[in-house]
This record gives structure tokens, C-alpha cells and sequence, in this order.
């Protein structure tokens, strides 16, 4: 069968919005551990429409995610897709779930944590209770396994993705944010984004698909297949250079207003993200000036 777990992370848009209890902005102030009991309680008793992983998240990171079944079927695999996400745990993506906002990400108005060293304390209590996929045990069975995350996630699962070194099966790790031993790790590397097309969002996603391309039909990691990545790799990097267009006041007010309406729950530091990976120009606290005459101080 040669199967194939493939972990990629959640996005913050979704098909539809969530209820307001299932934001975590709507968590009571108290310790790590009783939000994240009651924010398990909530999700067991949502009352909303329930549907599958699949359906509820949406963007282009996102397709691309969900495409990479397809690259590692032609590549000799049979693929099984599943989503790590600040809200849900590990979970497949065939598994039904309510809208939710939550995320990792400390300043944003949903992080389930107040800093990055907190993460892993709150995804270790979503392992316990509620009932998330275990990655280690999930490799393991399949002998392989192949997680594209953020550096952001990645230092959430820290402690899976230690175990998951530990059990010795062929593991690649694209992005993530440290080298572990055991582990076949490719960081992110934005001097491939012009032969990998896209924005920085969507690099790990589309790294892990070139290399899925680059595999030996039906083996994760080969040192022929490591060999044609490198030479690959070298062959077309470009290290960026940002020669980003200025804008007026007015085209930056205009971007804000159009973003906000797609995204209502990006915060401001990534929306001039957003704007700079489109090749635009906008002075830090320019930028601030104008969000928050146009949105409000949030």
C-alpha cells in the first residue's frame, strides 16, 4: 500500500464563521490549563453545523495543501492527509469539526498563548483531551512520514516532533524551525520562491511538493533523490531583492479596507505582511497610522 502521512497546518480563513464561543478571544482570563479544558468543553458542545477539515478551510495555501495528496500519488504513495491547528490538535482531514478561530501566532486577537514558549503547553493539553492523532504513532505505523509546518507550529509540537525522531522511521520535516536528529530536515528558503511561484505563505506547501516530484518513485528519502534536490535547488535559487512600489496614503487605506473585508480577523502586522509580499512599500508605523484611522486603535 505504501502509505504516506502527510501533516500540514490549519489557515485562518475559513468557509464560514465561527460562533462567538468558539473564538479564543472569548476564553476567560485564567490559567493555560482551565482554558484549554474549557475550551475542549466548547468544542464538544458547539451546536453549529459540523463539516470536514477539508471543506472548512479555504485560501491558496490551503488548495495547495490539500493538493499534495495528488503530487504523492503520482509519486507512488497513497497519501493520508492530516491537520495540525491551534484549535483541533492533530487531526485527519476527512474529520468533521465547527468553524473556530484560534492560533499560535502571540499578538493576534485568537492565539491560544501568550508567547511562543507557552504553545506547546497548550497543544500537549489538546492531545490529552480531546481526541487528537498522535504523530509519532501515525508514523510509525506507516513506516514514513512527510510534515510541512511553520516555524511557528513547529515549535508548538516540539515534543512530537521529537518523539517522532526517536522511532527511526524515514521522517521529512519541510520548514519547521530547528534541525533535529533523525529527522530529513529542508527549511524554508525564500530564494526558491521564483521557481516555486507564490507568496511566502504558501513556500513550505510548495516546497514539500517539489520534493515529493524530486522523490524516488515510492520512497521518501533516497541519496539519489537528496542529490537531485540539491542539484535542483542550486541550480534555481535567487536570493530576493525587495524592490517593493510605493504607495499613496489612499492605496494603502484602500488595501486595508479590502483585506479586512476578506480577512476580519487579520491582525495588523499581517496584513502589512500581506501588503510587502505583493511587492508594495509601506513604512512600519506609516502603515500603523493608517490601520488604525481607517479601522480603529485594535
Amino acid at each position: 500500500m505504501n502509505e504516506l502521512p502527510i501533516v500540514v497546518t490549519c489557515t485562518d480563513r475559513k468557509t464560514s464563521s465561527p460562533e462567538p464561543a468558539l473564538r479564543a478571544r472569548e476564553l476567560p482570563a485564567a490559567d493555560l490549563p482551565e482554558r484549554a479544558v474549557e475550551w475542549a468543553r466548547r468544542l464538544r458542545t458547539a451546536q453549529g453545523r459540523q463539516v470536514a477539515l477539508g471543506e472548512l478551510y479555504q485560501g491558496d495555501q490551503w488548495r495547495r495543501a490539500a493538493a499534495l495528496t495528488t503530487v504523492a500519488s503520482r509519486a507512488g504513495f497513497a497519501p493520508r492527509l492530516y491537520v495540525a491547528s491551534a484549535g483541533l490538535g492533530l487531526q485527519p482531514v476527512s474529520s468533521l469539526a465547527p468553524s473556530y478561530a484560534a492560533t499560535f501566532l502571540p499578538r493576534h486577537a485568537d492565539s491560544v498563548a501568550s508567547s511562543t514558549s507557552q504553545a506547546p503547553a497548550w497543544w500537549d493539553h489538546l492531545q490529552r483531551l480531546d481526541a487528537t492523532s498522535n504523530l509519532p504513532r501515525i508514523a510509525k505505523a506507516a513506516g514514513q512520514v512527510l510534515v510541512v509546518l511553520s516555524e511557528t507550529y513547529a515549535q508548538a509540537m516540539h515534543r512530537d516532533l521529537v518523539a517522532l525522531a526517536a522511532t527511526g522511521v524515514d521522517t521529512v520535516l519541510i520548514g519547521g524551525a530547528s534541525d533535529l536528529d533523525g529527522v530529513l530536515r529542508v527549511p524554508a528558503n525564500a530564494a526558491l520562491r521564483g521557481a516555486l511561484g507564490g507568496t511566502l505563505t504558501s513556500l513550505n506547501v510548495r516546497t514539500a511538493a517539489t520534493w515529493l516530484e524530486h522523490c524516488t518513485r515510492g520512497r521518501l528519502i533516497t541519496p539519489a533523490a537528496q542529490a537531485r534536490w540539491k542539484a535542483w535547488a542550486d541550480q534555481v535559487a535567487r536570493p530576493e531583492r525587495y524592490a517593493r512600489q510605493p504607495m499613496s496614503d489612499q492605496s494603502v487605506i484602500d488595501f486595508i479596507k479590502e483585506m479586512k473585508d476578506l480577512h476580519p480577523d487579520y491582525s495588523r502586522t499581517r496584513l502589512l505582511r500581506l501588503l510587502r509580499d505583493q511587492g508594495m512599500a509601506c513604512e512600519q508605523k506609516r502603515f500603523a497610522d493608517l490601520y488604525t484611522s481607517t479601522i480603529g486603535p485594535r
